[in-house]
């Protein structure tokens, strides 16, 4: 645990060091979101029963927030140590594979639970009502910043150079965040968009996330669950395996 604890503290250390580039500038294109997004839209769009465009934006904007600095805080970290060499001294220290998957999914879950409490309280002052369900929220904050923390362990690990990373940002992480419902309910879409959206996964982050805040979504809470949970679960042992065989680590 001596090892974990190090490369953890180590990783947490990096992001906060800058955290006015970290944790600050994030928080701030959120809430440009929800000052452009709720002036211009909250009067051509209805959502749930009850519930104001304003509100709804809330909870999606810190979900999109908190997933996509939970990528970003392990893909860099990895790729700037394949860059610059020091990666090496992680290799041949005595932590083992799952130290080393759970200090950077550890890490990068922090930051983005941190960005996403940032939003929330930046943003809250729109009209978000009081939580419904606040377990719901914190299993799909807890597992959603997983499942893209994984996802950026993976993508730090494939890439070999900045650009390929920018890459799979451009033409992955933001297809899934802009297309899972963030700015709408998918209720609202064609149907043909709607069946595409059921098959993202970033969605059913975003709508379990918002019916722990509202207690209405577009489908079953439970279902998302274990939709996200089944992702976290595949992603994170691809990540495992790529670090317990050294793919494009030691070769």
């Amino acid at each position: 645990m001596q090892g974990f604890y190090t490369l953890f503290r180590k990783e947490i250390l990096r992001f906060w060091k800058v955290a006015f580039q970290t944790v600050a500038a994030p928080v701030l294109t959120a809430l440009m979101y929800q000052l452009i997004f709720s002036h211009v839209m909250s009067r051509h769009i209805d959502v749930y029963p009850g519930i104001s465009y304003t509100a709804f934006l809330i909870p999606g904007l810190a979900m999109m927030s908190m997933t996509q600095n939970a990528f970003a805080n392990g893909s860099s970290s990895l790729i700037q140590s394949k860059i610059t060499g020091n990666i090496v001294f992680l290799l041949l220290s005595p932590l083992g594979p799952l130290q080393f998957f759970a200090a950077y999914l550890a890490a990068a879950i922090v930051r983005g639970l941190v960005v996403g409490l940032g939003v929330i309280a930046i943003t809250a002052w729109f009209g978000m009502p009081l939580p419904q369900a606040p377990l719901w929220i914190l299993a799909f904050a807890l597992l959603g910043c997983g499942v893209l923390g994984a996802l950026g362990i993976i993508a730090g690990i494939w890439a070999e150079k900045f650009d390929q990373l920018a890459a799979f940002q451009n033409f992955i992480i933001l297809p899934l965040t802009f297309l899972s419902g963030v700015f709408y309910s998918i209720d609202s879409l064609p149907p043909l968009w709607r069946t595409v959206s059921h098959l993202n996964p970033v969605f059913y982050m975003i709508d379990g996330f918002r019916y722990g805040f509202f207690g209405q979504s577009d489908v079953d809470p439970w279902l998302a669950l274990g939709v996200v949970g089944l992702s976290f679960i595949l992603l994170s042992s691809l990540g495992l395996w790529m670090i317990k065989v050294g793919y494009k680590l030691r070769h």
